[in-house]
This record gives structure tokens, sequence and C-alpha cells, in this order.
């Protein structure tokens, strides 16, 4: 006999038996095995859900399921068994390859809080069918450790040094007032020595202590000079390379975070280990004068709170580093108003961009910009933004590495530019009117090679040769400190009369590979204030910075909030030849959020391209981001239906991207990348208490991998507000659910390379009145946004409802971009679209036709505004926004 297995692969069933059954089933388990669970203080239970799907290959027979836990008062391991509840009212189980095709069984428990349990508890599963006497442990079906539960502590403790041992007498250690609530914040300082007559900088490595009764560390760490990446461990602190940030799970479920600061009176400071766990403070001073090594330690309840505290305070100490110069105080006044930076965020930021590099190659010209452009217009794909990346600039040494080739003149080289780069731009501007803003590449030094010294730049600007150490050993000639301010200005006052207005400056990461300390103190700091003084001054902050994530650059130029936010590469490049790369890009950008989610920047999570096996993938992971979204397609190979899932056409005809109002970012805090769990980034779209909790999931690794969402981790999601969960690939929506629901729960299974994106939209509830006044009920709508776009909600500028005095509901929504809106009603298989709606765009009726209850979900009302704004040949007048009123009766 063949049948299926529970991934719906055919095998050879020979004969029925309980092992065969559990050995095709698949337990899915919330708090999950292998991870650690923080209970918060004010619960005094921890409540489990278990599901346990089998084939319908198979005859249907009762489970039975164990929670096998240490969490009593005796710290003696013991038997929970759950029990069974009904499954018709159990979580939204969301569609997969195969998942159609099986019986779900679920079974709920709680653990008490107890004062004498083990800190922390923890637990295992054990499930066998009915009709079994032999069971089967979840740990050895999944090869998954013990879950942990860590009941929280309501208390902190009054001194930093009670979370450690042996700390050190050394540092200075103050405590101040956090900005966050429950949090402890502290401020720790040490000495550094000043550079002597030799002119070498000043290195110390200081023990700070051994972190205390913890089991998981999470850190940022420097991966290489220019990127940041996530490191995580378990009991003893050992990052692999130097740490920017750093947290500790303990087992009284608080997190104690550490963050080290730099840009301060030139003294660079990161964390070290000294093999045995515990913490070096490790700072280098290019300074004359004596400096300070720096420190932030916050305990909070959650990570979220901690780190915050941290980052808080370290925008409190640079901004008391008073180190702007006069010029860049005198554009931060000039920089435009708040409605001049609407329309920046519009076109800049929420623009569809194109990049040259991976899809026209290194070998550019000015006719492979041509054709291209003109390809994507050909496939109806308008950009609002273009990067002409590397490659373009004229450069000495032909055919010699790239870092052995320096900069010579501001113009772009001849040989792929042949009448120059105004002209390449004029060009492109006239053919293609849809493109808003032209960007180019360069180096922050100018080129990878610097500057060239037989070159007409050396000519005219003082120079000066310096060592660097790292990638590209050795000596380049640079343009001088001195003159780096007027070199910008007239390197982007011609770069504006040639038609560009943006900028992406790479390899900023040169300016922490000088070798001598004198010129570490001069150039770092000058070369970052002559960029951003330039960039606001000739393109309003219309830059990004690229290979920008050093210390100092991050703590002088990113954390402050005195100037507009600057778009910042997040992570490392996109490398679309390496497959294993791909996983790793989307966790990697997800954690380095955790920490530049609190800089004054939006999060760049580099370009990809639309036609690769995992381009949904990063698709879904920059719709998530709350970055921008820029592809580099080689011409012609363009997913056509990716694109439209990402952006949408606003009523002025230009390609947005639907940005959420948060930056994206891990929910694992402490999971490592090799534990095989679903990887979560958390975003949220609107207003709090009214807004979308959107919450992205990615399989990270190389099998399939089944898991519970709840509903409290949605971001924004408030106690006693009812909420509907709806998933972007599938149309599947939830029934109506509180955080506190039992079954409060999306159980989903996510493919290798798969991802979802789920978002939590809250509820509001009125009562109608019928032709009579008699009132109908209560009726509970949310909007969902544009549905069939992968952060539709986010496409929602604002959302009102009101019972008018006739009793009909009135709702007005507006959005930035046309699509198909919609509207989630609990009793609409009551009603029907010509007898109880009217909706109307611009104070007229939408014909009915283009308004459908939906095939997906008995409880959605579509309305195609799309097709309406195109039959009714609408015009939005001045406004980027349209209204649709839904009136209900």
């Amino acid at each position: 006999m063949v049948t299926t297995d529970l991934y719906g692969q055919p095998f050879q069933l020979k004969f029925v038996r309980a092992a065969q059954m559990i050995l095709f089933s698949n337990v899915v388990c919330d708090p999950p095995l292998g991870q650690t669970t923080v209970i918060p203080h004010h619960q005094h239970v921890a409540k489990f859900t278990v599901l346990i799907e089998s084939s319908k290959s198979f005859p249907e027979q009762g489970w039975e399921a164990i929670l096998w836990h240490n969490g009593h008062a005796s710290q003696e391991w013991g038997e929970l068994k759950l029990e069974e509840v009904n499954s018709v009212t159990g979580p939204l189980a969301i569609s997969s390859k195969g998942r159609s095709r099986v019986y779900r069984r679920y079974f709920t428990g709680n653990i008490s809080r107890h004062a004498g349990a083990p800190k922390p508890v923890q637990f295992t599963l054990k499930y066998k069918t009915a009709s079994s006497d032999s069971w089967k442990w979840m740990n050895e079906q999944s090869c998954l450790t013990d879950g942990e539960l860590y009941f929280q502590s309501s208390t902190f403790a009054e001194h930093l040094d009670s979370y450690f041992e042996d700390f050190s007498s050394d540092f200075a250690v103050h405590s101040v007032n956090s900005e966050v609530p429950e949090t402890a914040l502290w401020s720790l300082t040490k000495p550094v020595g000043r550079v002597k007559s030799d002119d070498r900088s000043v290195v110390t490595n200081d023990i700070l202590g051994l972190p205390r009764e913890f089991s998981r560390w999470f850190a940022l760490v420097r991966i290489w000079t220019p990127w940041l990446a996530p490191r995580h461990g378990k009991y003893q602190f050992a990052p692999t390379e130097d740490a920017l940030l750093c947290s500790f799970l303990r087992h009284d479920g608080l997190h104690l975070v550490l963050l080290a600061v730099s840009g301060i009176e030139d003294v660079l400071t990161v964390f070290k280990h000294d093999g045995s766990g515990r913490i070096i403070v490790s700072s280098r001073n290019d300074s004359h004068d004596s400096g300070q090594a720096r420190v932030i330690a916050a305990v909070g309840k959650t990570f979220e709170t901690a780190n915050a505290a941290c980052m808080y305070h370290a925008r409190k100490l640079v901004s008391g580093d008073q180190y702007s110069s006069g010029d860049m105080q005198t554009e931060l006044k000039l920089a435009p108003d708040d409605k001049e930076k609407a329309q920046w965020m519009e076109n800049w930021y929420d623009g569809l961009t194109y990049c040259t590099w991976n899809g026209l190659g290194q070998d550019l010209t000015e006719q492979k910009i041509f054709d291209a452009l003109d390809i994507l217009d050909e496939n109806n794909v308008k950009i609002t933004n273009l990067i002409i990346d590397d490659n373009w600039q004229s450069l000495d040494n032909y055919g010699d590495s790239q870092f052995n080739r320096g900069m010579t003149d501001f113009d772009a080289n001849k040989g792929g530019f042949p009448r120059g780069l105004r002209h390449a731009v004029t060009t492109i501007r006239d053919k293609h009117p849809n493109i808003q803003h032209v960007a180019v590449w360069h180096a922050i030094l100018g080129y990878w090679g610097g500057i060239s010294p037989e070159g007409s730049i050396a000519k005219e600007y003082k120079t000066k040769v310096v060592r660097k150490h790292g990638i590209a050993k050795g000596t380049m000639t640079v343009v001088d400190a001195d003159d780096a301010q007027r070199m910008y200005n007239d390197f982007y006052k011609f770069l504006l009369s040639a038609g560009i207005d943006s900028v992406k400056t790479d390899a900023q990461f040169f300016l922490d590979l000088l070798e001598d300390a004198e010129d570490r103190r001069r150039f770092i700091k000058a070369y970052q204030d002559a960029w951003t003084i330039s960039s606001l001054r000739y393109f309003s902050i219309k830059a990004i910075s690229c290979m920008s994530q050093t210390p100092q650059i991050l703590f002088h130029s990113q954390l402050p909030t005195n100037k507009p936010r600057l778009m910042v590469r997040n992570s490392d490049d996109f490398f679309p030849e390496i497959p294993t790369s791909h996983p790793w890009h989307i966790f990697m950008n997800a954690h380095n959020s955790l920490f530049t989610c609190h800089l004054n920047i939006l999060p760049d999570w580099d370009m990809f391209q639309t036609s690769h096996e995992y381009s949904s993938f990063h698709a879904a992971g920059r719709c998530v981001s709350g970055g921008p979204i820029y592809f580099t397609d080689e011409p012609g190979k363009h997913d056509l239906n990716l694109i439209k899932d990402m952006t949408a056409q606003s009523p002025k005809g230009k390609t947005v991207i639907l940005r959420p109002s948060t930056i994206g970012r891990s929910l694992g805090v402490y999971t490592a990348y090799e534990e095989e769990r679903l990887l979560k980034v958390s975003t949220y779209h609107g207003r709090k208490g009214t807004g979308t909790g959107i919450l992205g999931i990615f399989n990270v690794s190389q099998r399939p991998l089944s898991e519970f969402v709840a509903l409290h981790e949605f971001p924004g999601v408030e106690s006693g507000q009812q909420y509907v969960v709806r998933a972007h690939s599938t149309g599947e929506i939830s029934g109506a659910m509180k955080d506190d629901d039992p079954h409060a729960l999306v159980s989903l299974q996510v493919e290798v390379k798969g991802w979802e994106i789920l978002s939590a939209f809250p509820l509001r509830t009125f009562t109608l009145r019928g032709s009579r006044g008699i009132e109908n009920g209560a009726t509970k709508v949310a909007c969902l946004g544009l549905i069939g776009k992968m952060t539709g909600a986010a496409a929602i500028t604002s959302s009102d409802a009101h019972v008018e005095e006739n009793g009909r509901l009135r709702m007005a929504v507006s959005v930035k971009a046309l699509g198909t809106l919609g509207i989630w009603i609990s009793d609409l298989q009551t009603r029907t679209v010509e007898g109880n709606f009217l909706i109307m765009i611009l104070g007229r009726a939408i014909p009915s036709r283009v308004v459908k209850k939906s095939e997906a979900s008995e409880n959605l009302l579509e309305i195609d505004i799309e097709q309406a704004w195109k039959e009714m040949e609408l015009d939005s007048g001045w406004s980027n926004e349209v209204t649709v009123e839904v009136i209900i009766s």
C-alpha cells in the first residue's frame, strides 16, 4: 500500500501500528523545548500548549501527552498530565505543504511558580497514542534539549557588583537615573593613559568581572572592521571577536546589558574575555590627553528595556562631548523643515531603488545603465531612485587591484562615460522622469586606494601619505584632514551640478584602519564631519553610509539626534553566489537591528536580486526591516510578481514601498543561529493601541520547522484587546482572540528557505441599529490595509470609525498607495455587498463590481481601490493619499 507521510511524501505502508503513527507525527510545544522562556514576575504560572499532528493516511486515534519537569518545591522531577482540549476552537494552523492532511489534537497544562523550585525550571515532553504502551520523548524525535523556564524576580539588586563575581574596584561606578521604567542603570569609567612622544596609541585591557548566575549570553561583535554581527553562547562568556554590546539572561529572569561607549575623547572601547568567562574592557586612546574607558550597564525585566536604558544614556554622554564644528552647527540650523523632510521620506526612503552593483557588474558604462533602465521600463517597473555604484569614477592604475587604485578627478571616467557624468545623468532624467533621485558611489577617502598622487585632486588639495593595517595593509595617499571639508564641498558641488542629488559613501571603516595615533585623531572625526556637513549642505542628508559600523562612527555620527535621519547599511553584503549566506544575512540584520534601532538612522539591509532562489526570502526580510528596499537585478531578470508584493502605486503614479513605522528586529535575542529555531523579526506600524503588530517568520535552518507564535509576541499587543491575525502567504485569518486566551496562538510549519509574514490587527466593536432603530448586536471590524502586499498594513496612514446618528457604521481609511483594501467584519456573513455597503472615494460611490467577499476568509471584505481609481479616472489633486469611506448598514 502506498500512502503519504505527514509532509505529503509517498512511502510504502505494509501494516499500521502505533510506532508508525508516532514516527510520522509532528509535535509542537509552547513554551518550546531547547529554548529559554521568561515568565514575567506578575504571572504565577507557565501555561503550556501542545499540538500533536498525525497523518490522515493512518486511522484516527487518541493521544496522550505528559510534561516532565522539576518545577516542584522539592526540585524532584515529576510528571504533569496534559489535558486534551477541543481542537475546533484551537489555534489557527497556517497551511503549508501537507498540513491539510493531518489530524490535530491540542493539550494544555500549567506549571506553577514555587519559591523552592530550581532556577531555571527544566522540562521536556513525552507522548503516545492511546492504544500504545510505549512513550516517545520529544527530545529524541527532534534532537532538542530540555526547555527552561525563568520565573522572573520582581526586584533588582541595589549595586552593580551584586551581578558579578570578583568585580573590579578599578572602575568608578555611578548609579544614574534611567529614562526607562523598571530598569537599574550604572555608568562606569576608568582612566586610559595618553599618547606619548612616540605617538603610538595607548591600549589598556582591564578585567571587569565574571557575570553571575546566567545561562545564556548574546553579543554584537566586530565580525571584521566595518561590520557588526551576532554571537551567542551558554554559561561562559566567550565571544570570538571584540564585542560592542553584550547581554546576559540571568537565572532570576532579569537581563544584564553592558554597552562599550566609543568616540569620546578619541577613545575606542570594546569587550573581550579572558578565556574563563571574565569580561575584559579593552580601550585604545589616540589622544595626547588622558582619556576614559566608558561602559554603561543596565538591568531590566526585558532585554529591550535594559538595552534602551543603555542607549539613551549613551546618547547623553555623546551629546555632552562638544566636538561639533561651527560648520556643522550652521548646516544643522539650515536643515530643511518638517514639510521638506516628509517629501524626502516619500521619495528617498520610501521609493523603490535600483542599484547597478551586482546587476551590471564592475565594468560599468553609461550604456549599460541606459539599457538596464529601458528594460525596467519595458517591464513597467517604475523605480524612484537609482544608485550608480562602484566603477564610474576616474581612477589610476587601470587593471590593478582596487586597493591600489586612487581617484584622479571628480568627473566620471572617459571610457565608460565618454561625455561625462552630467550628460549621463541628464539623459537618464530626461528619458525616465519617474526617477526622482540619482546617487553615485564613492569611498570616504575617495576610492579604495584613496586618491591618485598624480591626479588633479592631489594637485588641488593638501595630501598626506597614511599607513593602514588590516585589509590591503600598507600606505596610500589621501586628502589631508585639514583640507577634507574643502575637498568635500567642491566634490559635492560638482556632483550637484552634474544632476546627482544623493550619494552612497562606502569604505568608511578605512578611518579605523589608520595605524598612527596622529592620523587617527586628526582624520576620524574630521572626515566624518566633513562628509556629514556636505551631505546636509548639498543633498539634504540623502546619503547612504556604508561599511561604517566602527565604534567611533556609530557613536559620533549615528547616535546623536541633532540632524536628520541617515540611511546606513546594517550588515555585510548580499552575496548572490553563496547559498549558505542568505539565511545568515537575514539573521545577522535582525540581530544587528537590536542595536541600530536606537541610532538616528534607517537600517539598510542591502540590495538583493528578485530572480534568485532566495529572492522572496530576502524580499520579506526587507519588507519587515523598516528600512529601504533596493534591488540589483541583471537586465531582464526580474520577478515582477515579487516586486508587486513588495510595492504599490501611489495616487501620483509613483512606485512606493510599504515600510512599517518601526525598525524590524529579532525577538529571539538569545537564540543562536545553529539552534534550528524560527527567526522572528518584530516590527509595528501605526499609532500605539490602534496600529498593527507584524512578525516576519524565517526558517534559517536546513530542515522544516514547526512552532507556535503567541499573540503576546506581536509588538504593541495590549492586554484585554481583541485581535485577528492574518498570514500573508495563505490569506488565512484567525478568529478573534485576546493575549490571555488559552489558544491565543498561531501554529505554522515553515519549509527550508521558507518564510511567512503574520500581522495582528486590533478589533473595534460597534453596535449598529437597523432601519427601525433596533440594535443589531455587536459588530467588530478591523482594517487590514492592502492585502496581497507583504506589509500591506503599512499602506495605512490613518483609520477611524464611528456610528452615525442613523445607526450606520462609517469607516474612513487613508492609504498612501492603491491596491486591494481589506476590511475584516465579524458578521460579514449576514450582509450583502449590494444591500449593506456604500463605499466612496473622493465623495463618489465606487462600482459594486470592485467590491467582493473574500474567498480566503468568510469575514473579509475586499475593495479593489486600484481598479476603481482607474475606472473612475480619479485624481488626488495635491494629496499623496487617498481616503476610502466605507459605510455599513
